[in-house]
């Protein structure tokens, strides 16, 4: 009797640990980042970028969802300056729509967090544990690192952009 309460209790050990290890949420599941490379600006827009938002001499960062340039005003704080490396050569992030608010993408690498309980509006950008990018098109409370938030778009707009199906994100600088 000992010996077969001990081999079901193995087996249930067994069956626990398995499942557990295969387990696979959307965040890993998810294809890695495409880098991409993206022609040098001409000296006409290099003027008109130099009215941007970001740091004197700093290369500004822009944000296309498909063929679709948005502005956005990135916070400044260690997470942004680490994407904003990324962004260097261009970065392309397949998201997908996730909980009918958001859209989701793995960044493909860690980046510097400095999460706070926040409650996101449409627009927000944030930083989602550490290696997801998220772009609100709807509100949500959770523990989020800001990056930024666009600002030429309404909340409609946005559900319009980011709420028919799975995207593309590309992140270049200038």
């Amino acid at each position: 009797m000992k010996s077969l309460l001990s081999l079901i209790l193995i087996i249930i050990m067994a069956a626990l640990c398995i499942g557990c290890g295969s387990a696979q949420s959307l965040a890993t599941a998810a294809p890695e980042p495409e880098r991409i490379s993206e022609a040098a600006p001409n000296e006409g827009e290099e003027a008109a970028q130099a009215g941007s938002t970001e740091s004197e001499g700093a290369e500004t960062m822009h944000m296309k969802i498909g063929e679709t340039e948005l502005e956005v005003a990135w916070e400044d704080n260690e997470s942004v300056a680490a994407l904003r490396e990324l962004a260097r050569d261009g970065l392309s992030i397949g998201m997908n729509m996730y909980g009918g608010f958001e859209q989701v993408g793995p960044i493909g690498e860690s980046l510097p967090r400095a999460d706070k309980q926040t409650t996101t509006q449409a627009g927000d950008i944030v930083l989602y544990a550490g290696n997801q990018l998220v772009v609100f098109y709807g509100s949500n409370s959770w523990a989020y690192t800001r990056l930024g938030h666009i600002t030429d778009k309404s909340a409609q707009e946005l559900g319009e952009l980011l709420g028919s199906g799975d995207i593309t994100i590309t992140l270049t600088l200038t």
